[in-house]
């Protein structure tokens, strides 16, 4: 009887770590597949990484989608919201030409 209980309970945590798995693939498919790009806020003139609140009313910030930031500058993406695409899981591409 002490053999069947130990396999028992040897299905039940490795069950648990399954269904554990897969609640975490699906956050990750779920956080990956939105169609919202990333933004910050930055200069159009600078392409310095502003705070928020500079995009907000009257702010001297615009949203800069995609792409990185980079020993305080913005590259890889764009200003231009439709010109940047979400890539897969945690991924993110720009339809902008990529030189190099």
């Amino acid at each position: 009887m002490d053999s069947s209980s130990t396999t028992q309970r040897r299905m039940r945590s490795g069950a648990v770590a399954l269904g554990g798995m897969g609640l975490l693939a699906a956050t990750l498919v779920a956080c990956g597949s939105s169609d919202e790009p990333d933004k910050r806020c930055a200069s159009r003139s600078t392409l310095e990484k502003l705070n928020d609140k500079e995009c907000k009313s009257g702010g001297r910030g615009a949203y800069y989608y995609g792409g990185s930031v980079s020993n305080g500058k913005v590259s890889g993406g764009s200003f231009d919201k439709a010109a940047v695409t979400r890539g897969g899981i945690g991924g993110h591409s720009s339809s902008g030409s990529s030189g190099g």
